[in-house]
């Protein structure tokens, strides 16, 4: 049965971003309803990767969501570096004062942030798509697809860079930077113990091998591959034998086990400017796409939902609420945060991978990263300045 609800802020999204600003408003007593047009067992369902800023963390035990990420999740204060034959291991959490990352699916993100909504008493609507949506003056209507009608103060347009929030934005409005990379991975998951207590970042005349921590009994590996490889192109056992090749280190094993699975990735990377159009705000991947480098994308949603709370509560303290312009706080914040963790994730996705035979200036850029990869290496404040960076800022609050 359709109906027809009004409500100060329709949030268009379950994922981090949705869900994280749910919780921050609930918390505040702000009327506010999440839709998502996967169901919760979709929504759970798709697996992503999960490496988690340090401010990612301190938000969610900010809002008493931390306890199973803290139990189940693994610290992880450093990496490995791999070159030449060469290894190095960089402790960001001594270089940061303490301050580490922490390894937690983002789906079991997504579970907690839910389930914390959920029994706090939060309106989150699943399984029901946002058809389109309209701005009128000192509001927004959403209509989803059941026939039924949100009305809200603002949208949060947590819905993808394909959802409606985005294409609500008039031509012009907002301006798109977007750049392909000249690299593709292979990513997968397989049922095999961490070969190492940390990350393992390999640069290999063969291409890139990245190990990353997942569990006690899973590992998520990439491959760089040739640009238009397939996944059919590339079975088990060539993967493994790859894999041992480009992440070879003397008295080092690989463990092997089961691949559960295997995507090819192209990579892009993209950010609209500004991030909010009137009453509209763009927050993950609506709003940017990172390279999987570094893994910024789930931390700067996150971080987009804190912003926005933040800017929400400053405009209601502000006075009647008929002034605008504090609004505009919200991308003018954001967009800063946003070049940075490109610029760090570009530098690391180009330090570490391979350019094929042909490629324009390949071994001047080759020698450029033997460059990087020694001062990482070898100076102290380089790789403080690189801690701080892959850690990310410090949390901001409302």
């Amino acid at each position: 049965m359709p109906y027809e609800t009004t409500t100060r802020v329709v949030i268009l999204g379950a994922g981090p971003a949705g869900l994280t600003l749910g919780n921050l408003l609930h918390a505040r007593g702000i009327p506010c309803v999440v839709v998502d047009k996967f169901d919760k067992e979709q929504l759970l369902g798709r697996t992503r990767a999960g490496l988690l800023e340090y401010r990612t963390v301190e938000t969610m035990r900010r809002m008493g969501l931390a306890d199973r990420l803290l139990k189940e999740g693994h610290r992880h204060t450093g990496c490995e570096f791999r070159f030449t034959g060469r290894r190095t291991y960089t402790d960001f959490s001594e270089l940061y004062e303490g301050r580490s990352h922490h390894v937690y699916p983002q789906q079991e993100v997504v579970a907690d942030l839910l389930d914390g909504l959920l029994r706090a008493g939060g309106d989150v609507r699943l399984g029901v798509a946002a058809e389109s949506l309209e701005q009128n003056g000192d509001g927004v209507t959403v209509h989803l697809a059941d026939g039924s009608v949100l009305h809200g103060a603002f949208v949060a347009g947590a819905d993808g860079q394909h959802g409606v929030a985005r294409a609500s934005t008039p031509p012009g409005a907002v301006t798109e930077y977007e750049m392909v990379h000249e690299f593709q991975w292979l990513t997968l998951i397989a049922t095999a113990a961490p070969s190492a207590e940390w990350t393992i970042y390999a640069q290999h005349e063969r291409g890139f091998a990245g190990h990353l921590l997942r569990s006690d009994t899973v590992t998520r590996f990439h491959l760089q591959v040739s640009v238009g490889d397939t996944v059919e192109m590339w079975p088990d056992d060539r993967i493994w034998a790859e894999l041992r090749a480009r992440l070879a280190h003397p008295g080092w094993t690989l463990h092997e086990g089961p691949v559960i699975s295997k995507n090819m990735l192209d990579m892009r990377s993209r950010v609209a400017e500004p991030m909010q159009y009137g009453r509209v705000f763009l927050l993950g991947d609506a709003a940017h796409i990172i390279s999987p480098s570094g893994g910024k994308g789930l931390n700067l949603a996150v971080a987009d939902a804190v912003e926005l709370d933040r800017v929400l509560a400053e405009y209601d303290r502000a006075g009647d609420g008929t002034d605008p312009g504090p609004l505009a706080a919200y991308s003018a914040r954001r967009v800063p945060d946003v070049w940075q963790a490109q610029e760090f994730s570009h530098a690391l996705l180009h330090m570490m991978h391979t350019y094929p035979p042909g490629a324009p200036d390949a071994a001047f850029r080759q020698r450029l990263q033997q460059s990087r990869l020694a001062q990482l290496a070898n100076s102290e404040h380089y790789a403080r300045s690189f801690a701080t960076r892959y850690i990310g800022p410090l949390p901001t609050h409302s």
